[in-house]
């Protein structure tokens, strides 16, 4: 029998978004449902929405919010708020799940900060039209390539990400520093890493927009990054890293 997790980290599903692995994510939550994979709390990092145009939302979509208000029921469920999530706190409450800029809780011992990250994003702030353009070209590669091949290369492979990602990882873990938080946990980036900086482990849950999404999952004080593959789901085994 699989070991109750502390908690599972999901960021960035861009609900709305062409590209959104919806019907992954759905069997992924009614895994949680069944008890196949168990957990105390789940934690929504952000960028639950692609936009506020809910017109942009398909039937899975609707299904995947369906799916987090009947699990909220039984399971404590906390969503974080992302740059592209907008104005929602009414949508968190119907949904029955709390909504915050940040959380901390605990583990094993330790403490962890779960946070979206985009606060340290100062390229989105400075320039949001390029951010705009940046986000359409990522989505277009996407959709061109189905196994997303060239839109990692493409945003592994910039600077101006990589320069961002950095800012995102260093500011997340003076928060950490500041609020005592032996770990961080952030989204934002698209990008499943795990960073060792001295007294703060730095984390980031990836996303749900790419073939084989990412998340985190957190066992006793312990993060380990986890990588959503259909066939192995019902044998997923807690590792540490």
């Amino acid at each position: 029998m699989q070991p109750c997790l502390d908690a599972i980290i999901i960021s960035d599903i861009h609900l709305g978004s062409d590209n959104c692995q919806a019907m992954d994510l759905l069997v992924f939550l009614d895994q949680i449902r069944m008890g196949i994979i168990q957990t105390s709390r789940i934690i929504l990092n952000g960028d639950v929405f692609d936009s506020i145009d809910f017109r942009r939302l398909k039937k899975n979509h609707w299904k995947v919010l369906s799916a987090i208000r009947k699990l909220s029921g039984f399971i404590d469920i906390t969503w974080i708020h992302g740059n592209h999530d907008g104005s929602v706190e009414f949508i968190s409450q119907l949904l029955g799940v709390n909504f915050e800029k940040q959380y901390v809780f605990k583990s094993g011992g330790k403490k962890i900060l779960a946070l979206h990250g985009n606060i340290f994003d100062e390229f989105i702030e400075n320039h949001p039209w390029l951010t705009k353009f940046a986000d359409f070209f990522y989505c277009m590669l996407q959709k061109i390539d189905t196994s997303h091949t060239f839109a990692k290369f493409a945003k592994k492979g910039s600077k101006i990400f990589l320069r961002n990602a950095e800012k995102i990882e260093q500011g997340a873990v003076r928060l950490a520093r500041k609020l005592g938080c032996n770990l961080v946990c952030c989204g934002h980036t698209h990008h499943a890493i795990k960073i060792s900086s001295n007294d703060v482990l730095y984390y980031n849950s990836g996303c749900w927009t790419e073939t084989f999404p990412t998340y985190l999952a957190v066992l006793d004080g312990e993060i380990k990054i986890e990588t959503y593959i259909p066939e192995k789901l019902e044998i997923l085994k807690f590792q540490t890293v």
